[in-house]
């Protein structure tokens, strides 16, 4: 995988929660929040296109890797042949093609090493960015249904020193929802998104735990 990509990968997945805040501050943080998804998006349809071609090249290097062995041990039954029948020159040139393919195949073997490699890697990529935009999708929402609920408050009375405390208020309700949804993290805000997002977390470590429990049945099956 290019370099490039790969630095855009890495770039979203240690993307945090302080990326986010930082983005509060800024006058659209609602379209810089959709652009990132858009770009975590992007990144993923291009590192499963260069999934597909890993494997694709892998594939084409096992069959290449096949073939040369399959000819080898063919040519191996024609040597027996040409010497039973005293043709020492027909032996030797299928003496010669063996040569190159044992030349061949140790180079074919660490490029299908290379190759199974990358694809793993690969795999792994795809697996953290899709991981990574759910994460991403759910702060955004956060965020949207702290703009909705802070835009149907009352209306704070103009002036005076309670009507900048309550601004500071919904302003700091509105961090702690999308705070807590993106760590885990209580914040100070009680609302019902916290709620929601305490309920889908508690979700998340119960599938969790049983994909752990049937990784560990399979094991102790495969060692029985």
């Amino acid at each position: 995988m290019a370099d490039s990509l790969k630095t855009r990968v890495g770039r979203i997945i240690a993307g945090s929660v302080h990326a986010l805040v930082d983005h509060l501050e800024n006058h659209a943080p609602l379209a810089v929040m959709e652009q990132s998804l858009r770009e975590a998006d992007t990144v993923i349809g291009e590192v499963r296109h260069e999934l597909g071609r890993t494997s694709a090249n892998r594939h084409l290097a096992q069959q290449q890797h096949a073939h040369l062995n399959g000819q080898h041990a063919t040519l191996a039954e024609q040597i027996d042949q040409a010497l039973a029948a005293d043709r020492d020159d027909l032996a030797r040139a299928a003496v010669a093609r063996q040569l190159d393919i044992e030349a061949q195949i140790p180079v074919l073997e660490t490029t299908l090493a290379d190759l199974a490699r990358q694809e793993s890697e690969l795999t792994g990529y795809v697996a953290a960015l899709l991981a990574k935009q759910r994460e991403m999708a759910d702060a955004l929402e956060a965020f949207r249904q702290s703009r909705a609920t802070a835009t149907q408050a009352p209306a704070t009375p103009p002036g005076g020193a309670n009507a900048v405390q309550q601004r500071i208020d919904a302003v700091t309700g509105a961090f702690d929802r999308l705070y807590a949804r993106q760590t885990g993290l209580a914040g100070t805000d009680r609302s019902h998104t916290l709620d929601q997002a305490a309920k889908l977390k508690e979700l998340d470590e119960l599938v969790r735990d049983h994909k752990i429990a049937e990784r560990m049945a399979r094991l102790k099956t495969g060692q029985a």
